[in-house]
């Protein structure tokens, strides 16, 4: 800083507001500039800064908003001159002031009191209030509030006497000193009024008999016991279970009987219509005027309305009876219902509840008094006759009207044929015959999922001597082995019975499985909860079971089928070796392991075969427009490299809506794009173009060969070879 200039005080500052120097005062305006800061919020010469109210947090918070909903709450009271009354010369009358934080509002109320004569409630609406003269220009903060003090409000004097917890804390964390509380003084004419009504009491108070205040307590509260009535030693008597509620609003008892279905009895409303039940019951025959509510005495004084009464408490001479009560029904408790022995057996919850909060009862063990159910006689079906199906004839005895019995619609949905997806299992069986001309049969046998139903079909042979076609008509099978004309439904050949090695029995002649389609292998493989046969997880517990010589021979095995050390083996010694295990594997079973642990081999389709089958399409359909797609490809290639991306080739094949389908079109790309992904659309055009570079004819099984290759799926059910390292660590365990 250079010698003789003061610095800028203004440097740096950005509040240059004056603040307002004039308010209102009882609608007067006056000037209040003394005690407001300068410009910018600066205080001038002489003032003192201004403190700040905290509560423990809010830092820069506004008033609003650091204190919402904070209320200080002070007990006061004031007195109020009374004149022209000799009873009283001034009364005392208690209100509480409320002091409003967030912007120091104040408001003051008197509690209303019973009978007082006077308007009470709300005294003070709340507002801000201007201290008392001289200092009017000012208003009341929390800084003026103590207890042990008077306040003015209004020209009103009020004394400050207590408040409650949460002022006590501010006020002595804004630093104050808190007074120690102090007491109201006594109203003179309250106490007079305390001691008149003292003196209107009775010495001796007549006996009130109050039941309003049960009926508002306990309406609608009703107490439910389940309970019975043993009539069984009657004539033609039999238990009776009842159930009994109790009213306490009026110590009232209702019974009403349970009937039971098809019982035979008339329903009546009401076993015991709602009443006080006496325990003593039945009871003798009173005369008028015995059974009153109230004992009174003729103490003195003839008979009649110049007599004088008195109540008698003791009661003498009553014969009142006595009733049950909530306290008297317990579960296993003997009432007597008028002569009749009812056992309380249970209650419900709320009665529970109840009996717990009340008297502290915790055990609620239920009577067992309901009879066990009476057993159920079985239903006997008749045997079937042999007209029409088993399923047919059953509806028929279930009912009078005739029904069509019910079809699984949703296993039909289900399992139907959706596209491609047939969900028919197919498989290749043989005869199990001595016939020697049987040998070479092979029929088809298809189990059909959407229904159950089984179909075989046999093929034909040249030279067998034996027309092929329809074996079996399509339907459900029947098991071996049962009887014909019987009551109960015969068991049908389900999807689990058919699997690989597996021997059935159609029209009397046995068949094994002995080959089975891609489709089924790979069903069961997907559902294996469903199918044992292919449940990876069970055939390796059975082989683990196997003893510890076995499992030493099978790795013996292994290692002399690998001389190399490549882990790899054919799948026909791994399925020679799985057949001579000793472990009952079914053929099923051993192709399930193969294809779990086999080592698939991936074929790229060639180049020519794709080619061939695109231009065949191309020529089928008459697709001429490779003269456009050239135009099409070279307007979009900007950089005229002669490649253009995958992507937006497929999008101007897709334009001139090219015959081809995508796993066919995507091939063909794969054969003219580079590493980046971007096509040779000229190579692309020139090769699929079937005028200029015609190629021969593909044939069918070329088309097959091509479909499955490029569905990545195996060429057939049966592995080539096995990854027996796998297995072995499966089956017994990482090896050491």
């Amino acid at each position: 800083m250079l010698l003789g200039r003061s610095p800028d005080k203004n440097l740096g500052k950005e509040k240059f507001h004056k603040s307002q120097h004039f308010d209102y005062s009882h609608g007067v305006p006056f000037l209040v500039g003394t005690s407001k800061p300068g410009i910018g919020g600066e205080l001038l010469f002489g003032q003192k800064p201004r403190s700040r109210l905290s509560t423990g947090g809010g830092g820069g918070a506004p008033s609003w908003l650091a204190f919402d909903k904070q209320v200080l709450c002070f007990d006061a009271h004031f007195q109020e001159p009374v004149c022209q009354r000799r009873e009283e010369t001034y009364r005392v009358r208690k209100c509480k002031i409320y002091f409003y934080l967030e912007d120091d509002t104040i408001q003051v109320v008197e509690p209303e009191v019973r009978n007082s004569g006077i308007s009470q409630g709300t005294l003070i609406r709340r507002q801000r209030i201007a201290l008392p003269p001289p200092r009017d220009d000012q208003f009341y903060t929390s800084h003026h509030f103590n207890l042990n003090q008077d306040v003015v409000l209004f020209s009103r004097c009020f004394t400050i006497t207590d408040c409650d917890p949460f002022t006590l804390g501010f006020l002595r964390r804004q630093g104050m000193r808190v007074n120690p509380p102090a007491s109201a003084p006594a109203d003179p004419y309250s106490s007079l009024r305390r001691e008149m009504e003292d003196s209107m009491k009775p010495l001796r108070p007549y006996e009130r008999m109050d039941t309003l205040r049960q009926f508002l307590d306990h309406d609608r509260n009703v107490l439910q016991f389940f309970c019975y009535w043993d009539d069984s030693d009657a004539a033609f008597g039999l238990p009776h279970q009842l159930t009994l509620h109790y009213f306490l609003a009026d110590d009232t008892v209702e019974i009403r009987e349970v009937f039971g279905r098809n019982s035979g009895r008339d329903a009546v409303p009401k076993f015991l219509n709602r009443n006080r039940l006496p325990k003593k019951a039945p009871m003798p025959t009173r005369q008028p005027g015995m059974l009153t509510d109230r004992t009174v005495l003729n103490v003195f004084g003839p008979t009649g309305n110049k007599g004088r009464y008195l109540l008698d408490n003791l009661k003498i001479g009553s014969t009142g009876d006595e009733f049950y009560t909530d306290r008297d029904l317990t579960l296993g408790a003997v009432i007597n219902v008028w002569g009749r022995n009812v056992v309380l057996c249970d209650c419900d919850n709320f009665t529970k509840e109840y009996y717990r909060t009340k008297y502290g009862i915790e055990d609620f063990t239920p009577v067992d008094y309901r009879p066990g159910p009476a057993p159920r006689v079985p239903r006997e079906v008749p045997p079937y006759n042999g007209f029409g199906s088993e399923e047919d004839s059953l509806c028929s005895c279930q009912g009078l009207v005739l029904k069509a019995p019910k079809k699984d619609f949703r296993k039909l949905m289900e399992k139907d044929r959706q596209g491609l997806v047939s969900n028919v299992l197919r498989f290749v069986g043989k005869m199990v015959t001595d016939v020697s001309a049987d040998f070479e049969r092979r029929f088809i046998i298809s189990y059909f999922l959407s229904d159950d139903t089984v179909s075989v079909y046999e093929r034909t042979k040249r030279n067998l001597g034996v027309m092929g076609g329809k074996f079996l008509e399509r339907g459900r099978v029947k098991k071996p082995g049962q009887e014909l004309l019987k009551s109960e439904m015969s068991e049908y050949f389900e999807a689990q019975d058919l699997y690989l090695g597996a021997t059935l029995v159609f029209n009397a002649q046995e068949f094994q499985l002995v080959e089975a389609d891609e489709f089924a292998i790979s069903y069961m493989e997907q559902n294996a909860e469903e199918f044992p046969m292919a449940n990876v997880g069970t055939i390796l517990s059975k082989l683990k079971s196997i003893s510890k010589d076995k499992q030493k021979e099978i790795k013996q095995f292994f290692a002399m089928s690998d001389p190399a050390n490549t882990f790899i083996i054919p799948y026909e010694p791994f399925r020679r070796l799985l057949d001579g295990a000793g472990c009952q594997l079914s053929d099923h079973e051993v192709l399930t392991l193969g294809r779990c642990y086999a080592v698939w081999e991936q074929k790229e389709p060639d180049l020519g075969l794709i080619l061939s089958l695109a231009q065949e399409r191309l020529k089928k359909t008459h697709f001429e427009s490779f003269p456009e797609m050239a135009n099409a490809f070279l307007y979009e290639d900007l950089d005229r490299t002669g490649r253009l991306a995958t992507r937006q080739a497929r999008t101007i094949c897709k334009a001139f809506k090219i015959p081809l389908a995508d796993n066919l079109l995507m091939a063909l790309f794969e054969r003219f794009e580079n590493e980046a992904e971007e096509l040779d659309y000229d190579a692309f055009l020139s090769k699929i173009n079937w005028r200029e570079n015609p190629l021969p004819p593909v044939l069918p099984d070329d088309v097959m060969k091509f479909d499955v290759d490029r569905n990545d799926e195996p060429a057939g059910p049966a592995p080539k070879t096995i990854t027996y390292s796998t297995f072995l660590e499966d089956t017994f365990g990482k090896q050491g």
